[in-house]
């Protein structure tokens, strides 16, 4: 670039800035309002204590009267403390912890381990200075999420508040972008007056080496770190929030932590976020928004949590440490459960391969079974209305849950008179499965929680919303349920289509909307293959031109999602809009390839990848090869039912379009083919059964030569 020429804007930039203005045109009043010029100053004063490794099943009304006290006068909830582990780790370091709340981002610290914390080095002043912290700025610019440190400090001095430190750690947090901390104390008794300071950030950092077990060594640290909170709250001047966060792990093991909010607008209860929209669950990054929102300034651009807020009546502690118990139990049992379910799924497609070709008198059993198959997904994610992580055996009560829900399903697809057609099974399977999650999105994405095949708080990826594999249940059931009720409505198929489409509409919205599924990925390639299948079903020809043109309205579809949400103001916003203002600012090429780098990364899961091959193989050479296998099963399915054809080929389009555009990858064609294929088995043995003697014409032909002629 020649000297003194201004940086060119890639085109995603570009396009990025069209819409925004495009969309700001039409709604001039949603644009968001800047933060610079604000003219903001800082009304009332917050303490933040931070407490390493602080977790709720160690509070006791005896061993830890201070924070009992304090969780029963204030709101509380369970804390996501996942930030930049260190490598080959999968915890938060206390310094990391710090540096998170500094940043407002999630942030790392140097290092191969948890490390300890750095001295301040004290100046005459009565301030002190991070030592090393030009270090500590280049890790975070060098790591994924380009964390901005001192940005908490920053916006509080820039609005005229002062700025006060207690313990190293806190001064981590405390510290301005150039390192520096205006008022340092390295212990309560050291700092008299906490009057003079609008942010005071103060540490007990007794648990952070303690270790995960619950032994005497722990139990004596968090007593002692109580005895320093109950020392600390002694000096909080009246009329102040206390924020308190067991901000890191302590351990090996990550776990979720103590949030308590107390003072102000909080009152006892439960403690919400924007940033999760679960009733106590917050993250550890939305400290940073909480603080400047109750000083009145604005949360400055680079910090994405939201402001912790009162979200209704109390839990008892056991119920908050109940919440933990239940995502160490989901890491336990995920990676053996998708074990158990693609060796069950391998199996399944082996032993039926041979039936459908030799053993007819049993393809009712083999129908009913498929069926079970087909519902185990749903099953996956409505076996979270059970406590099964509570059990003493938590991976046979959590199998045994998804398996009693799967045969429910079952049970309500063979209990009425749809039965007897191909497409009837099918049908209330896949309703369930779409309605089901559509109900769940819109009231708050409870069933994804700590599902395994949903997202993990302690992991802290996404909180709500659809995640990819739930998407991939939906939106696999959402097409397929349209096509038997089109095929219910063949002889009025004006109105099948409009169904077709009102429903899928609604789908659409209930994956992208910000307020319900936002699904960035999703979007896209569930448009294109519900497109496919309005397509077929309507007898028009699926050309490349048609698919590139519906694949563009996908994307510009989500990109005016997006951008609306964008609009709205930035405590409000979901990543859809984060993800633009990561565009504008010049950021987007690291999302897109960190998102591509994951995706291409599932790969890897050999157990997956797996599922996903057999499956195909599967639907293709066994169902619809029948000059192999001597049985013309879905060609039989689909001239009983043709638009089963449809609907499978535009779960394949969404499937594989999700593949491609979505961080999870190979799970999604996964997850869409373990509904998909038994439900197509179960429609295809149906046929086999009410279908005549098959003829060796007819044996020797594929199901596309006896299929109806392509649309």
């Amino acid at each position: 670039m020649p000297p003194g020429s201004a940086p060119v804007p890639g085109p995603a930039r570009v396009l990025a800035s069209i819409l925004v203005l495009v969309v700001a045109a039409l709604f001039p009043s949603a644009s968001p309002a800047s933060a610079a010029g604000t003219g903001a100053t800082v009304t009332g004063r917050v303490v933040v204590i931070g407490v390493p490794g602080l977790r709720w099943d160690d509070l006791d009304p005896r061993r830890t009267p201070t924070l009992w006290g304090l969780a029963a006068r204030g709101s509380g909830a369970s804390l996501s403390t996942r930030a930049i582990p260190p490598p080959g780790l999968s915890v938060t370091c206390p310094a990391a912890g710090w540096l998170t709340i500094s940043a407002g981002q999630r942030a790392g610290a140097p290092g191969p381990g948890c490390a300890p914390l750095p001295g301040p080095v004290a100046d005459a002043g009565g301030g002190a200075t991070i030592p090393d912290w030009s270090r500590l700025v280049a890790v975070q610019q060098a790591g994924p999420f380009k964390a901005r440190l001192g940005l908490l400090a920053d916006a509080v001095t820039g609005a005229g508040g002062r700025v006060a430190a207690i313990g190293p750690g806190a001064a981590l947090a405390a510290a301005g972008s150039s390192g520096t901390v205006a008022t340092y104390a390295a212990t309560p008794a050291a700092l008299a007056d906490l009057t003079p300071y609008a942010l005071v950030v103060a540490e007990a950092g007794q648990i952070a080496g303690a270790g995960d077990e619950d032994g005497r060594a722990r139990r004596e640290a968090v007593s002692a770190a109580d005895r320093t909170i109950a020392e600390l709250l002694a000096k909080v001047p009246a009329g102040s929030v206390v924020l308190l966060a067991g901000l890191s792990d302590s351990g090996t093991t990550a776990h979720l932590h103590v949030a308590i909010a107390a003072g102000g607008p909080y009152e006892h209860g439960v403690l919400t976020a924007a940033s999760t929209r679960q009733r106590a669950l917050v993250t550890i990054t939305d400290v940073t928004a909480t603080v400047t929102h109750l000083l009145g300034i604005p949360t400055p651009e680079g910090a994405v949590g939201r402001p912790w807020e009162h979200g209704g009546p109390a839990r008892a502690v056991r119920d908050l440490a109940g919440a933990d118990l239940a995502s160490q139990v989901l890491r336990e049992v995920r990676e053996p459960f998708f074990i158990a379910l693609v060796a069950v799924q391998l199996l399944f497609y082996g032993l039926t391969a041979l039936v459908i070709r030799r053993h007819r008198r049993v393809l009712t059993t083999t129908r009913v079974v498929a069926t079970v198959s087909g519902a185990l997904p749903v099953s996956v994610f409505l076996a979270q209305l059970v406590p099964w992580w509570g059990f003493a055996r938590p991976m046979p009560a959590l199998l045994g849950t998804i398996l009693a829900f799967a045969v429910l399903i079952a049970a309500l697809a063979y209990a009425g008179p749809w039965r007897r057609h191909v497409s009837g099974p099918l049908a209330v399977v896949a309703g369930i499965s779409s309605l089901a999650l559509l109900t769940d999105v819109v009231t708050g994405s409870h069933l994804q929680v700590n599902a395994v095949a949903g997202y993990e708080p302690v992991t802290g990826g996404r909180f709500y919303g659809f995640g990819n594999m739930a998407y991939a249940v939906y939106s696999t059931g959402t097409i397929l349920l349209l096509a038997a009720v089109a095929h219910a409505l063949r002889r009025r198929p004006r109105l099948a289509v409009a169904v077709c489409v009102a429903y899928g509409l609604l789908a659409i919205a209930g994956d992208g909307w910000p307020a319900w599924g936002a699904d960035f990925g999703g979007v896209p390639s569930f448009v294109l293959g519900l497109a496919v299948c309005v397509l077929m079903i309507t007898g028009r020809r699926v050309s490349v031109v048609r698919l590139g043109l519906i694949a563009v309205a996908g994307a510009v579809l989500i990109a005016l999602i997006a951008v609306a949400d964008w609009l709205r103001p930035a405590d409000r916003r979901t990543h859809l809009g984060a993800f633009v203002q990561q565009i504008i600012s010049g950021e987007g090429g690291s999302v897109v390839g960190r998102k591509l780098g994951a995706m291409l990364h599932t790969l890897g899961n050999l157990p997956l990848t797996l599922l996903s091959l057999v499956a195909l193989a599967f639907l293709f050479l066994v169902l619809a090869r029948p000059s192999r296998w001597g049985a013309p099963a879905l060609s039989l399915a689909y001239e009983r039912a043709p638009e089963l054809r449809a609907g499978l080929f535009g779960v394949l389009t969404a499937a594989f379009a999700g593949f491609l555009i979505n961080d999870s990858g190979i799970a999604i064609p996964a997850m869409a083919l373990t509904v998909a294929v038994p439900l197509a088995l179960a429609a295809s043995v149906r046929a086999l059964q009410i279908a005549p003697p098959t003829t060796a014409a007819r044996s020797s032909a594929s199901a596309e030569a006896t299929a109806p002629p392509s649309p």
